[in-house]
């Protein structure tokens, strides 16, 4: 994989992928909860898939339990790439 895995450019991802999800972009910040967003569990699933084809970073079950915040989420990818 060429891309540099950024946290800008995980955020990035993560944002459109919330987006693509219903979330309101005007309510997205590194402290928002997915239960804020209204993002529910097979969003995340949803989002764990982009990770890993944007990214090549699997995130399982387990990884996502843990995560409540946007930058939760964004901060394992990072971590993980």
């Amino acid at each position: 994989m060429s891309t540099t895995v950024t946290a800008e450019r995980v955020e990035q991802v993560v944002y459109q992928a919330l987006e693509s999800f219903g979330a309101d972009p005007s309510e997205f910040s590194r402290e928002a909860t997915f239960e804020q967003l209204d993002v529910d569990s097979l969003d995340l699933a949803e989002l764990s898939q982009i990770a890993e084809e944007e990214f090549g970073v699997p995130l399982k079950g387990d990884d996502v339990k843990g995560i409540r915040t946007v930058g939760d989420a964004i901060d394992l990818i990072v971590s993980r790439a």
